[in-house]
């Protein structure tokens, strides 16, 4: 990374956020903010804004970070070999912003394809539903409002 875009993410990153995305860091497990969100929104890449995981696919893996079966657009996804800590784990980096959001692994909900996608609050901004349009993310909404339809 060159060095003004390193100053430039720095000043607009926290500590933690630029740990975790520029530095392939892990936050610690039931200490971030998005491991047990129970609001309804999608979550963007915290260093681009690329819309990457919605929580209609995120849920409970007992892991301690945010747990999804799928990202919003697999393109918009790097899978990576990660040979570190003396094992062999998929990353998942962020394609246009090439942050490190986290793993895939194949250990997920099998009615749903068995992916577990175990991601970083702190490679993550969320956008809940009632904000989407006025953070420029209402294309998402209807995912959601479909589904309050369908409850009525």
């Amino acid at each position: 990374m060159d060095k003004n875009k390193e100053k430039e993410l720095k000043k607009k990153l926290t500590k933690i956020q630029f740990y975790v995305t520029q530095e392939n860091g892990t936050e610690p497990p039931f200490d971030n903010p998005y491991w047990n969100n129970e609001k309804q929104g999608i979550y963007v890449d915290v260093v681009d804004g690329t819309p990457l995981f919605s929580t209609k696919d995120q849920y409970d893996a007992g892991c301690g970070w945010p747990s999804f079966t799928k990202p919003i657009d697999s393109e918009e996804m790097i899978e990576k070999a990660d040979r570190s800590l003396w094992m062999v784990r998929t990353e998942v980096r962020s394609k246009n912003a090439d942050s490190h959001l986290g793993h895939v692994f194949s250990d997920g909900p099998k009615e749903q394809g068995g992916l577990r996608y175990c991601i970083n609050s702190a490679a993550l901004r969320f956008i809940p539903v009632e904000e989407l349009d006025e953070e420029g993310y209402g294309e998402y909404k209807k995912q959601f409002v479909d589904e309050e339809k369908q409850e009525e």
